[in-house]
This record gives C-alpha cells, structure tokens and sequence, in this order.
C-alpha cells in the first residue's frame, strides 16, 4: 500500500501519519518525490482502513499494491532510483560502464586491463576472483588473492572494483573489500545468500537467473532490500531459451518492462547474453537504445589465452571503439555517461 501525500505537506504532519500507521505494526519508508512525498507501508495491511487515512487532510491518494514486490516497486518509489559506487552513479540518468576481465588471472594482466578501460572510459573495474563454473574442473579463480589483486588495480587507477559473492561466509570479507557486489545468475534464487547481502551495506548488482521471469527477478530484489539494503542495481545477461546459436539470448524487452515495473537502474551484459565478442557491440548499443543505465563488459588483454570465456571478451582496442559508439548514443538518449 502506498499513501500520497499532498504537496507541501509539512513534514511533521508526513511523520506524524508515519508514526500512526507504524503503531499498527507496519513498516513505512518515506519517499521525498519532486513535487510530493510517499509513504510506502509493508507488511500486513488487510485490516488497514484506506477511508479512514483518506480523511487526512494531508493526503492525496491511497492506493493497494498488488504486486508481491514492495520496495522494489514503482508505486512505491515513483522516481528513478539512482546508485552511487565511489564515484560512479547508476540510474537516475546517469549511465556507468562496468568492465574487466571475467577472472582475475595475474597483477599484471588485471592491472594492465584496469588501466586500459579507464582510459577509454570505463567507471567501474570488473573481475572475477570466485568463479562459479557449470564444470567442477574448469578455472574456479584465484579466491582471496585474486580478490587482493583487484584491490591493487584500484589502487593504480582510482575505479570502484566489482566482483561476484557466491557464499555468506565471505560477506564480511566482501563488505570490508569490494565497492559492488555482484551476485551472479545461478545465486539470483539463493535467498539465504540475498538476505545477508541484505544486511551489509555495499551496493548489489543482482543478475537476473537463466530462466526467471521479470517478476521472479524483482522479487530476488525485494528479499535484499526487505533486510535493509535499497541500493540494488539489476543486470539482465540472457535468459536460456531454445536458440542454441548463442550462448543465451539478450532480451531486450526486459529493459523498459522492469524500468516500468521498479524504479531500480538496470544495467545489461552483453559479453553473457551471446557469449562471443563480435555481437557485444550490436547488444551493447541495443541495450543503450532500449533505456538501459548501464553496461558490463568483458575485456581481457589476451583473449585467445584466457582461462575463463576468452570467447566473449574484447581486446581492449576492441573496447575503446565501442566506448566511442556507447558515448554518442548515450548522449541521444539524454543521459549523462559517467567516467
């Protein structure tokens, strides 16, 4: 249930009928909107009596979500939500481009690649240093070490690092370490491992899994941010379908169906979705296109020799050409891309 609030209401009016609704044992978050302010309440509001709200003086409108989503819902938070690592922001307008290599392999290879996407205009560093693979024998990265490594690349180059929490026991170690946690596609239904990443208070970007719909999707989002953690970034990377040409099949109609579901920014992953680097380009500017907040892509300095999805990556030249396309695009759309 959301509750509108007339514009220019004062705000001790706003809390005081936070304060009333509360004592029935409800959760209210306040939402301060351009021209009015918005009280979400969660939790259970059958026996809640809208006329009786709608006689404040100070409300506009009372309306019931249907949807199982809460927080993470439009409704609830009208506005654009927008989500700031370090000094990159995501959503809201401002447009951010994750990239790196999918497994952190060497200092020198993960530094060298830092630098590149910076200088070609990438805002965020990513890399991979726990690998969930689909084969038990293939790379499974460097763990804690690589973890260090990507921390020596942001020391070179001054970028938020981002890299994926497969397990609760290393959720400290995340909080302390990395500036975005990302959980990966096959953990979006993990909701023991959303729930504590709910409780830390790093940024998550939530892939979207294999076959989940964009309901399943946005309610992995709400089990995060039931627990306290609102700064949630979705990243749709290809759902499994009955192609088998590519890897997985970018959908391209998620972007604007989410973004008028939830007010959370949506980024894509190009490299994922087909899974071979000469179609990045073309879904990358899709997704621009389409009203994405931002990318992630995978740039490796020597893909032929790389341990993990060499096949996806761009070369770094490769990724400054892109960069190039992303910002004149970018720019159409009305958006401001973030370096």
């Amino acid at each position: 249930m959301v509750v509108i609030m007339r514009p220019g209401t004062a705000q001790q009016e706003i809390d005081r009928l936070a304060r009333q609704l509360q004592s029935q044992g409800l959760q209210v978050g306040i939402t301060k909107g351009v021209d009015c302010s918005i009280l979400g309440l969660v939790g259970d509001t059958t026996s809640v009596d809208l006329n009786k709200i709608s006689t404040n003086e100070h409300v506009e409108r009372v309306m019931r979500i249907s949807e199982p989503y809460k927080r993470a819902n439009r409704k609830f938070h009208p506005e654009d939500t927008a989500v700031t690592v370090g000094n990159a922001v995501i959503g809201a307008g401002k447009f951010s481009v994750i990239a790196g290599p999918c497994s952190v392999e060497s200092e020198e290879q993960i530094t060298a690649v830092a630098k590149d996407v910076k200088a070609a205009g990438a805002a965020l560093l990513r890399g991979g240093a726990f690998k969930p693979r689909t084969s038990p024998y293939s790379f499974q990265g460097m763990g804690t070490p690589g973890l260090d490594l990507l921390l020596e690349a942001k020391a070179e180059t001054g970028m938020p690092i981002v890299t994926e929490l497969m397990s609760p026991k290393h959720c400290q170690l995340f909080e302390d370490k990395v500036d975005l946690i990302q959980i990966g596609a096959r953990n979006m239904q993990n909701f023991d491992l959303l729930k504590e990443v709910g409780k830390l208070s790093k940024p998550i970007l939530l892939k979207r899994g294999l076959s989940a719909s964009y309901e399943e999707w946005i309610m992995a989002a709400e089990y995060i941010m039931s627990e306290g953690n609102e700064n949630v970034i979705l990243c749709e990377r290809g759902i499994r379908t009955f192609e088998t040409y590519t890897r997985n099949t970018l959908d391209v109609s998620a972007i604007p169906a989410v973004k008028k579901m939830s007010h959370l920014p949506v980024v894509v992953d190009p490299s994922h979705s087909a899974g071979m680097y000469w179609m990045v380009e073309p879904l990358a500017l899709a997704a621009v296109a389409a009203g994405a907040d931002g990318l992630i892509v995978e740039v490796h300095n020597d893909p032929a020799n790389a341990k993990c999805d060499g096949q996806q990556s761009l070369t770094p030249e490769k990724f400054d050409a892109l960069m190039r396309k992303i910002s004149a695009l970018v720019d159409l759309t009305g958006k401001e891309l973030v370096k």
